[in-house]
């Protein structure tokens, strides 16, 4: 989670946003925003993905990236691993090696 607030610290801070700032525009306390960017949250609470959409639609965020950095699956790739169990099952137990290779092949392919 440290990575998620430092992202959101940092998008914020380009935006020019102050934490009174960007609270209220994205619906919470000042307070509740600095214990995000501060990974402070009481253990096993996160941001919800309705915070998570504010932020990355508030700040100019990729909200994929930013569900992900909060530990979230994004509904898109949700729905693709839904499509496709078996592919994911098999991706699953490849060693990060081999993951790298077969994403890699997958740009490579997706550039043709």
């Amino acid at each position: 989670m440290k990575v998620f607030g430092n992202k959101i610290r940092e998008l914020r801070k380009f935006k020019g946003y102050s934490l009174r700032t960007l609270a209220p525009m994205v619906g919470v306390g000042f307070s509740y925003l600095s214990k995000v960017e501060n990974s402070k949250l009481d253990f096993g609470d996160s941001p919800s993905e309705a915070l998570i959409h504010k932020l990355a639609e508030t700040l100019d965020g990729d909200e994929d990236e930013l569900l992900l950095m909060a530990g979230r699956i994004p509904k898109s790739i949700a729905r693709r691993i839904l499509e496709q169990p078996d592919v994911f099952r098999l991706l699953a137990k490849c060693d990060d090696t081999t993951l790298r290779s077969v994403a890699a092949q997958a740009i490579r392919t997706g550039k043709k």
